[in-house]
């Protein structure tokens, strides 16, 4: 094993994808989700891409929804022209620029000119009957014809074994990236999560809903201390570390959908060295 801890066993299983997770909302549109990356698993069989620290959007055909349905307003200049055939990506800013990205996407009268810093990266086509390999070339041709500088392909390539996978992620991290992604090449397109996409990171997160808020002690006194959170998979535990003094002042509301990192899980399950990493508004309440 390399020098880098991939996160592997009961805690994937459990909050990555063995138990059932709970729909965002009636309407929200059935998005493939990523499994962890784990040792042993064949890596001839899967294309690999850089995770694009951004939002997940998902063009209908229409217009943009976050992963939990929820319309994305974007300028009209930024969809003009795009095609009935739904698209799957990601709204980025560039490495290192996820608060940029969010507070541009979550606003409901669009900022022009933060708009022109944002890049729909799309990495998949959902309605595609074939599988992965076959897709690839397919969303390439076809943002080849939308040709507007602000939709881009995600580029796809190979990786020979284990350590040159780790290797990669080497450098990822060096430029700042958030990880890698892995596709198997011979997936269809199915709005679950599996190890047909698989996410390579150097630590492992997940996401939870606020449930309500637990009151500070010693200098943290008269404000939020701890958020008690619930996974998709309904684990509840309490989350009290990595929130800034302003955070604490005016912590994420009750529903509200928060990613955490965190090192494996206890025997109890639950997981360990819990650290706030931030809000995530994209998810529906």
């Amino acid at each position: 094993m390399q020098r880098r801890k991939l996160f592997t066993g009961l805690g994937a299983a459990l909050l990555l994808g063995a138990l059932p997770v709970r729909a965002w909302a009636a309407d929200a549109p059935a998005l493939m989700l990523a499994g962890v990356y784990r040792l042993g698993i064949p890596l001839n069989a899967y294309w690999l891409s850089e995770k694009y620290d951004g939002l997940r959007a998902y063009w209908d055909g229409q217009k943009l929804r976050t992963r939990g349905g929820e319309t994305i307003v974007a300028p009209a200049w930024f969809t003009a022209g795009w095609p009935a055939q739904p698209m799957d990506g990601e709204l980025w800013a560039g490495r290192g620029r996820f608060e940029d990205a969010l507070s541009t996407v979550r606003q409901q009268t669009p900022d022009e000119a933060a708009w022109r810093r944002i890049r729909f990266m799309v990495f998949d086509l959902p309605a595609h009957p074939g599988p992965f390999t076959d897709r690839i070339g397919a969303y390439h041709g076809l943002i080849s014809r939308i040709d507007q500088p602000w939709v881009r392909a995600v580029p796809q390539e190979r990786v020979p074994n284990h350590a040159a996978l780790m290797a990669r992620l080497d450098r990822m991290v060096k430029d700042n990236g958030e990880g890698l992604m892995l596709h198997r090449g011979d997936s269809l397109y199915r709005g679950v999560r599996s190890d047909d996409l698989l996410k390579v990171k150097t630590h492992e997160d997940a996401e939870a809903r606020v449930i309500g808020h637990l009151p500070g002690q010693g200098r943290h006194t008269g404000r939020m201390g701890a958020l008690r959170v619930e996974t998709p998979t309904g684990l509840r535990f309490n989350l009290g570390t990595g929130f800034t003094d302003a955070q604490r002042e005016r912590p994420p509301a009750v529903g509200e959908w928060v990613t955490y990192r965190f090192r494996g899980l206890s025997n109890a399950g639950v997981p360990r060295f819990a650290s706030f990493l931030r809000v995530r508004p994209d998810m529906p309440r």
